[in-house]
Parts: C-alpha cells; sequence; structure tokens
C-alpha cells in the first residue's frame, strides 16, 4: 500500500546545506519508490535577514559570522563540493564570492507554489547561485530563472515590483522560528518528525522508512 506524506523543507536558496538536503531526501524518495508517495512544500527561511541588497563579501561575512579562517573555509568549501557531487550537483569553483539578500526570492518562491512550480523553481535558484555564481536578490536573475522554468515573467516582474507576498513569506518564516528552527536545512514530516542538517541518502531513507512503517498518513 503507498502511504502518503507530507514534507516541509525549510530551507534559504543561499544555503549550501540545503541544496545537499534536498538533493540527498530526493534521492532517498527516489530509492523508497513507489511505497511513498510524498509532497514536499518549501518554506522560507532567511540566514541572513539583514543582508543589504549589494549582499557582502563571502570570506568576509564567514569570517565576522563563524570566525572562521581562510584554510577552514576552504576546508568546508571542498567538503560541500565534494558531497554535491556525489548527489549529481555541481558548485562551480569560484563562482560564489558573495552572501546575497534573498527575500524576493521567497516572495517569488511562495508564488510558484501557487503556480505548481515552486520544486522547479528551487532547484533553478540553487543552481544560479551555487552552479553560476549569480545573485539570487538580483531582480533580473529572478526574472530569467522564473521564466526557464515556466513561469509567466510579466507577472513574475509584477510582483517583484511591489510586496506582494510579502505578508504571507514573513509570517511563515515567524512561524518556523517559533517553533524552534533556528538552522536549516530543517525536514518536518508530517508536521511532528524534524530531521536537521544535510544528512546523507541513507539517514533520510531510514527515518522515511520508519515513520512510513507506523502507518502515519500526512
Amino acid at each position: 500500500m503507498t502511504r502518503t506524506m507530507k514534507i516541509d523543507f525549510v530551507s534559504d536558496v543561499s544555503c549550501p546545506w540545503c541544496i545537499i538536503g534536498l538533493k540527498a531526501l530526493e534521492a532517498a524518495l527516489a530509492n523508497i519508490g513507489d511505497e511513498l508517495k510524498a509532497e514536499i512544500h518549501f518554506q522560507p527561511f532567511e540566514l541572513n535577514p539583514h543582508m543589504p541588497a549589494e549582499g557582502q563579501d563571502i570570506n568576509e561575512h564567514l569570517a565576522e559570522k563563524y570566525g572562521v579562517n581562510e584554510e577552514q573555509m576552504a576546508a568546508t568549501r571542498e567538503m560541500i563540493r565534494a558531497r554535491g557531487a556525489e548527489l549529481g550537483f555541481e558548485f562551480g569553483k569560484n563562482k560564489r564570492s558573495r552572501i546575497y539578500n534573498t527575500f524576493d526570492a521567497h516572495r517569488l518562491l511562495h508564488w510558484a507554489g501557487i503556480e505548481g512550480r515552486q520544486s522547479a523553481l528551487k532547484h533553478a535558484l540553487f543552481s544560479a547561485y551555487f552552479t553560476l555564481g549569480l545573485s539570487p536578490g538580483a531582480h533580473e536573475v529572478l526574472l530569467r530563472v522564473a521564466g526557464e522554468v515556466g513561469l509567466d515573467t510579466a507577472r513574475a516582474q509584477q510582483i517583484l515590483d511591489s510586496d506582494e507576498f510579502t505578508a504571507e513569506v514573513r509570517e511563515e518564516q515567524n512561524y518556523y522560528r517559533e517553533q524552534g528552527i533556528n538552522a536549516v536545512p530543517a525536514v518536518i514530516i508530517n508536521e511532528r518528525h524534524l530531521i536537521q542538517g544535510g544528512q546523507p541518502i541513507t539517514a533520510f531513507e531510514q527515518a522515511l522508512r520508519q515513520i512510513a512503517a507506523a502507518g502515519e498518513r500526512a
């Protein structure tokens, strides 16, 4: 019997561990196959909600926020690159030089959910930033990516030129923070089970099978 499962994937498009976690989750679901029907809903989280539009040098940002030095940054970048490669995702070498504000990307993702194109847009935004080094806060980038995944660019422009979906995104962000989510990715299954971090495929698969075996429904 096929089980139905609701998965809320709380993440930011500027978070490398979020795309690693997403690719691993999707691979786990593919391994399980027809035994499980999962509905993934992408929920907003801003790692740097006060980041100005022009962004900040990534090395400067990481040193200020986490106190890491260049050697530690290089080691972490290589770890992330290798994990991504294992999952079929390319982190472009020396492409990502700045951290940007991602709030407008989350507004477009909210709209894309209404249009049934949220997953496609999410993946495209990850690729735009991590593979190509483009700003996920720049409207020209957001419009281009929206068009590439089949969304109406005129409607996307209208949203970006207004404050549409601002209240909805703020409300969703506040809800997950109130639930104790302060790091991403956070994968919430059936609104009850939390898996945090860019876990390997096996960890996701084991957790999903255990929850499904318990007979839970979304």
